[in-house]
């Protein structure tokens, strides 16, 4: 998919009065695709990202799926919780941290990293448009996951397929 161009956020996640809470996007919710705009005007961060997994296109949307072993945390139906657990992990990120390839048949997939400044405005709407419903059956999971910009360790919220449908898998880790 080629999405067309909109404009990079300038503003810095630090000017934030409350907690933030930050979620590796790879499909619909990218600058320049069709949901953007609407879920994610009050971004406050927009950073190149990626993280291992695999990208599967579902046609209207894509699916990711990512190792187990890398899920640090699954989504509950409390955003400031979340948010919290967040910054727990991103408290004790190292300063530099080698992007190493998980075992097994994985990719590098590339995505954004948005960071929102009021993760109770702002999740909600994102786990509805993704189908995530905590503690019952969900099209994605919204788990937290080590994510990599440039050569800094992140850690973010994303959403990832565990029952994959049928589709066709996105070898280039874009979509």
């Amino acid at each position: 998919m080629n999405p067309k161009e909109t404009p990079r956020k300038n503003t810095n996640r630090n000017d934030s009065p409350g907690p933030v809470i930050a979620l590796l996007v790879y499909g619909t919710l990218k600058r320049g695709f069709p949901n953007h705009d609407r879920f994610c005007r009050n971004a406050i961060e927009i950073q190149p990202a990626t993280v291992w997994g695999r990208l599967y296109d579902l046609g209207a949307f894509p699916a990711l799926e990512v190792p187990e072993e890398s899920i640090l945390a699954h989504g509950t139906a409390d955003p400031l919780a979340d948010a919290a657990t967040q910054a727990r992990f991103a408290a004790h990120v190292p300063p530099h941290a080698p992007n190493t390839r998980p075992a097994g048949d994985w990719d590098l997939i590339h995505g954004e990293l948005i960071t929102f400044p009021n993760p109770a405005q702002n999740l909600p709407p994102l786990d509805y448009l993704e189908g995530f419903r905590p503690d019952k059956a969900s099209l994605y999971h919204r788990v937290l996951v080590q994510t990599h910009l440039a050569s800094k360790l992140s850690y973010a919220w994303t959403y990832a397929m565990f029952d994959i449908p049928s589709g066709r898998r996105v070898w280039k880790g874009s979509w």
